[in-house]
């Protein structure tokens, strides 16, 4: 790893080589609430190779759907009403990424839903490191992209965003970014 240099709301960027093991990560939520995830992405990178995916399903705490929130990734409770709970899915997932640092793309969001959840289980959080590639992005391509959404950084960085808004595409996405960009 490099050294750091910490930016607004706990988002952290590279500030001189690149990173090689980590674990990209993207939630979707069901409604307003943080908590609500509904689905998680995650794509390991080790050596600078992704090494693993998971996907999983999440029933959501409140569970409810807000139109919105299904307009954007298409997801309803007849998807995850008989998911496991998020408690069940990190246990799942937490000893695949113990000690890697997480990368997301616009991390403040990401990293708000894993404390949220912790916190409406009443789950303790690890802590985890978290990386932005949105941010990331800003500083390495500046002005030179109409934006920094993910699927238009992915696209510069020559990754081909199927399947936008769930949640192990733009993990994928994220995880592309990051072995350019980080």
């Amino acid at each position: 790893m490099t050294t750091m240099t910490t930016t607004k709301k706990n988002c952290t960027t590279i500030t001189a080589t690149e990173m090689n093991d980590f674990a990209a990560i993207d939630f979707e939520t069901a409604n307003e609430w943080r908590s609500s995830v509904c689905s998680v992405g995650v794509v390991i990178v080790r050596d600078g190779q992704i090494a693993e995916t998971v996907y999983r399903l999440i029933c959501p705490s409140p569970n409810y759907y807000s139109w919105f929130c299904s307009a954007v990734h298409g997801m309803s409770f007849r998807d995850t009403e008989n998911a496991d709970s998020f408690p069940a899915v990190w246990a799942e997932i937490a000893p695949k990424i113990a000690g890697l640092p997480l990368v997301a793309h616009n991390s403040p969001f990401d990293e708000s839903c894993l404390r949220a959840a912790h916190k409406a289980c009443n789950m303790k959080y690890a802590g985890y490191t978290f990386y932005c590639t949105y941010r990331a992005a800003k500083k390495v391509f500046g002005k030179t992209l109409p934006n920094h959404r993910l699927h238009t950084v992915a696209k510069h960085c020559g990754y081909n965003l199927k399947n936008h808004h769930n949640a192990l595409a733009d993990a994928e996405a994220c995880a592309w970014i990051a072995m350019k960009i980080i």
